[in-house]
């Protein structure tokens, strides 16, 4: 009897070791599978040449006849879906500069939400209106109410936590920060990342390396709002000192960036600033 205790013991032993390398293996695979998916991410590369970024809100202005409103909000055209990054704060300027500027709210495949603050947010509702049809990505900190008015609209909401692919060659660098949650968004060019804030609450410098991280390629431009409108020229010029040890190749700091930081931002990159306002448009030509 003893023996026999003894060696059931012994597969008991062996079926817990089983049970144990079975659940490594699981979860083996499942790190192997979403470092598979963020490969699929990065795998695609975007023609530079075929983009094109709009600036369709912002409280800077580059171009007579629009609006410019406290808030941030973009088009990229050129890639696989029509995507617009952020809403800004009022439906009204948006939509008014979206028909100056002959965008057509029903093209658009995409809304990206980069955070939950009303100068990124307030278009929304504007837009569901007119284009039930989108697929909108918030990061997943996002409120419960927002996120159900989304989907009683009739568009697709995804939740972003990881870095995610949006469609090819394009990626959220995923949810970043702790009190402010925040995405960003990157185009995946045959010539290096452009990456895209919102307002960079987790910190601009920060953004950028995820995104380099997350694609294992360099940083062609950095534009957006990069949360600095407060900073003092010291907190600024280390700000700047980041972007060169990230080697980023072009800056474009507009809407919370401040007036401080777009001229420190210009007298160090030179032809390389790329001045970002309501109703600029870059095009690969502008980075070349």
């Amino acid at each position: 009897m003893k023996r026999i205790l003894e060696v059931a013991a012994v597969f008991v032993i062996l079926a817990a070791g089983a049970a144990s390398w079975a659940v490594a293996v699981s979860e083996t695979a499942e790190r192997e599978s979403a470092t598979t998916a963020q490969g699929g991410v990065v795998r695609d590369m975007l023609s530079l040449d075929s983009l094109r970024i709009t600036v369709v809100y912002d409280n800077y202005s580059h171009r007579e006849g629009l609006k410019a409103a406290w808030g941030f909000s973009c088009l990229i055209e050129g890639a696989e879906k029509c995507i617009l990054f952020d809403t800004g704060g009022e439906a009204p300027v948006l939509l008014s500069n979206m028909d100056s500027l002959s965008i057509e709210p029903g093209d658009i495949d995409i809304v990206l939400l980069s955070h939950k603050h009303g100068d990124h947010t307030g278009g929304m509702r504007a837009l569901l209106d007119v284009n039930p049809g989108m697929t909108v990505y918030v990061p997943k900190s996002f409120s419960e109410g927002f996120k159900e008015e989304v989907r009683r609209a009739g568009a697709e909401l995804v939740e972003v936590f990881d870095p995610v692919e949006v469609c090819r060659g394009v990626f959220s660098a995923g949810e970043l920060g702790t009190d402010i949650k925040e995405q960003s968004l990157a185009l995946n060019t045959d010539e290096g990342l452009i990456v895209i804030t919102g307002c960079a609450h987790p910190g601009i410098v920060s953004i950028v390396n995820r995104a380099r991280e997350v694609a294992h390629r360099d940083v062609l431009l950095a534009m957006g709002g990069f949360h600095l409108g407060r900073a003092t020229v010291d907190e600024i010029e280390e700000v700047i000192d980041g972007f060169r040890r990230a080697g980023v190749s072009y800056a474009g700091p507009c809407h919370c960036s401040g007036d401080i930081t777009r001229h420190l931002f210009r007298e160090e990159y030179q032809e390389n600033y790329i001045s970002i306002g309501v109703g600029a448009v870059l095009e690969g030509a502008t980075l070349e």
